[in-house]
């Protein structure tokens, strides 16, 4: 039996989750308030975490959400969440090839919407960039010309991200891309976080999220 990926171990919680909201919620006449739906997904969740119902692999998102939601409520937004995380990992499922092709396109498209884009240069150490406050990414030209072969990302790249994180993430998700939450610890560019695209969409932690329009 195949081990069980991140990517399907998270979608598998959302879609799961969804489902038993779903099924909950049509027992009543009337909609249920986001505070009802909040705590039943949070109990469904303790539940989830207590039997190990689900992978290993996601028992940290588990356990974070279920903090989340009792001191936030229906702030946490819990059905919004599953949703979410649904609708990217599903994006991911159909984009695990030519990621290669996909990512440049990335890097055109953000071109196009006047972001700063270097990928022409060698980073071996940390470095600062005077952008002028214009939102820029950077890739190290070595590590993308290694990662990148007949379209297809054979290897995991960081990119160095500063700007709109949101806009970042949406104008990746529409290429097929996941990127990974931000790291400011990790980015060799000064103001920068550094991102990760993995190969065949395949992340160890939840992406990063962005809102649908």
């Amino acid at each position: 039996m195949a081990t069980q990926t991140y990517n399907q171990a998270i979608l598998e919680l959302a879609q799961t989750g969804t489902q038993a909201l779903n099924t909950w919620a049509a027992q009543f006449s009337s909609p249920r308030t986001a505070a009802q739906q909040s705590h039943y997904l949070c109990s469904w969740m303790v539940e989830s975490l207590k039997t190990k119902r689900f992978s290993k692999l996601v028992a940290d998102d588990l356990t974070m959400w279920i903090r989340t939601a009792r001191s936030q409520g229906a702030g946490a937004q819990l059905p919004e969440l599953l949703a979410n995380i649904e609708r990217h990992y599903q994006v991911a499922q159909q984009h695990d090839s030519q990621l290669g092709t996909k990512l440049e396109q990335l890097l055109e498209t953000l071109e196009e919407l006047e972001w700063l884009v270097i990928a022409d240069t060698t980073i071996d150490t940390k470095l600062k960039l005077n952008s002028e406050g214009q939102s820029s990414l950077v890739v190290c030209a070595d590590v993308l010309e290694d990662a990148i072969k007949d379209g297809e990302l054979i290897k995991s790249i960081l990119v160095y991200v500063r700007g709109n994180e949101a806009l970042f993430a949406k104008q990746a998700l529409a290429q097929g891309l996941l990127v990974s939450q931000g790291n400011k610890k990790a980015s060799l560019i000064k103001h920068h976080k550094a991102y990760q695209i993995g190969v065949a969409n395949q992340l160890k932690q939840l992406c990063l999220l962005t809102a649908q329009d």
